[in-house]
């Protein structure tokens, strides 16, 4: 595995994530605007998160990533990958159709679990409504991600990294329908999110068949290969649950506090920028790559792309963290407040990215580490601590609560994600070479930690020098642009001279012709 190709790969799901965290922004801001955080808004995020919720669970959380490993040893050895892929594709949809079925009779019930402190109140009307003509997207999206992973053990990354944009492309769409018509938001995006699923799932089929892998959904059956599938399977998908689990923790202490359910959706938004490009840029390449390379026994190449995905996860992790954490108010202030979104909500908010942004190399950091279980078929350990962290996001966000309010579930949940990542690392250190870390990432971890020091200390000044213009209407995004813009030149500059990142490094990689 060359550390080079890896790292293009990483920069092409990397860019299109990041153009599709871009349009989720602008989504978030609209919505916040005309919504504020009324129970409107607060309904649609329970909706809107309960198919997402069990796409994780059903789709990246547990199917594909027993999934991946399986189609690339095939693909690798000629093994009849179309065949395999098709029957996980119609045994998926079967699975889902019935699943999508009884989720429309059970609803008001989700609802509850998901958000007790809606009961006997308009929200759970609306948070039901909405939810029953969401969740169908769990059908569209899930089967998207499955071709998604075709694509990506391919080594094919584009379609499938672009496929999210349209997602927020398609709700903005629909927000600024609704404005301009005169419609209902909530029914509007409710309805926009199914939409979107089709249209997700069509780009990335159309782009596995050109790929030469058209997958023609048939009558499911259970093949000896889907048993064994399912049996890898079984333990992610309880991983998966049992993650689902914190952010259930999450939503039901948030519940209890008037808006505190659209303060901590909108700072998640926030963390998820950089957490969805590096992590998810991450996740998508080197699964399909270790995958590969431990199917033939390079362990070496391994171990170069786990140390190369360390490094590149924590070289733009960090200093995203440090600028969550010290810029946070001014952030929320430019980027929400306005419209119903008024200056108590945006400082609420700005709380809850802060105590996210804690977390930030936490959740990144595991999408390094846990393709070194999965790519071996292990699914069970990660189980084992993901219980492990399980327990500890709910003692901490209830008792937390208890005592700061709603921002002790996003402290909750950055608590658990630093006890995941411990637990994960202590289990890789039996793995062999494929685990080691290299001298070069040992050189580099200081560095990267003083260069993104230096820049905290330039951000703090800058955000000093300019005041109020921050928040003053008309030249706070200038002021806003200016204090990014001051982050982001004085980290690179500061990692170049520490040698925590060879600009080089980056150019040869985005140079690169593809073999």
């Amino acid at each position: 595995m060359q550390p080079i190709r890896l790292i293009k790969g990483f920069l092409t799901v990397g860019l299109w994530t990041l153009l599709s965290r871009v349009m989720g922004f602008a989504r978030d801001i609209l919505i916040a605007a005309r919504l504020g955080d009324g129970p409107v808004a607060e309904a649609f995020v329970v909706a809107f998160t309960l198919p997402n919720m069990f796409r994780r669970f059903f789709a990246e959380g547990a199917f594909n990533l027993a999934f991946i490993p399986i189609f690339s040893k095939k693909l690798e050895n000629g093994e009849d990958p179309q065949g395999f892929a098709r029957d996980a594709f119609s045994g998926l949809a079967g699975v889902l159709i019935v699943f999508t079925l009884l989720a429309q009779l059970i609803m008001p019930w989700l609802v509850l679990a998901m958000a007790s402190g809606f009961a006997e109140d308009e929200r759970f009307d609306l948070a039901t409504t909405f939810g029953r003509i969401c969740f169908p997207y769990i059908l569209f999206i899930s089967l998207a991600a499955l071709l998604s992973g075709v694509l990506n053990a391919g080594g094919k990354f584009a379609a499938a990294a672009a496929a999210p944009v349209l997602l927020n492309v398609i709700l903005v769409g629909a927000m600024l329908t609704a404005d301009a018509q005169g419609w209902d938001f909530g029914l509007t995006l409710s309805w926009a999110v199914p939409v979107a699923g089709v249209a997700q799932m069509a780009l990335v089929w159309i782009a596995a068949s050109r790929a030469g892998f058209r997958l023609v959904p048939r009558m499911p059956r259970m093949t000896p290969e889907l048993k064994r599938l399912a049996i890898i399977a079984a333990p992610a998908a309880l991983a998966g649950g049992v993650l689902q689990v914190n952010l259930i923790v999450s939503r039901q202490v948030a519940s209890f506090f008037d808006g505190a359910i659209q303060y901590l959706n909108l700072a998640d938004r926030l963390y998820q920028l950089p957490l969805g490009v590096v992590a998810i840029a991450i996740g998508v390449v080197l699964l399909p790559e270790l995958s590969r390379r431990l199917a033939a026994g390079d362990e070496q190449a391994g171990r170069d792309g786990f140390n190369r995905a360390t490094e590149f996860a924590l070289v733009l992790t960090v200093p995203a963290a440090v600028a969550l954490v010290l810029v946070a108010g001014p952030l929320v202030s430019v980027l929400y407040q306005r419209g119903a979104f008024g200056a108590e909500a945006a400082a609420a908010t700005a709380l809850a990215t802060a105590a996210y942004g804690i977390g930030l190399p936490a959740f990144v950091l595991q999408k390094v580490l846990q393709p070194l279980y999965y790519a071996r078929h292990d699914t069970r350990r990660p189980l084992n601590y993901a219980l492990i962290a399980m327990v500890v996001n709910a003692a901490a966000s209830i008792g937390l609560a208890l005592w700061l309010g709603f921002i002790g579930a996003a402290l909750g949940t950055t608590l658990a994600g630093w006890v995941m990542v411990a637990l994960l690392w202590r289990g890789s250190r039996h793995m062999g070479v494929a685990a080691q870390i290299d001298s070069r990432l040992v050189s580099r971890l200081p560095r990267i930690a003083l260069s993104a020091a230096l820049m905290g200390a330039v951000l703090l000044g800058v955000e000093w020098a300019l005041g109020d213009t921050l928040y003053t209407t008309g030249v706070r995004y200038t002021a806003l642009l200016a204090l990014v813009a001051a982050g982001i030149i004085s980290y690179f500059a500061a990692a170049h001279v520490t040698g925590a990142l060879r600009l080089s490094e980056l150019k040869s990689a985005m140079r690169r012709k593809r073999s």
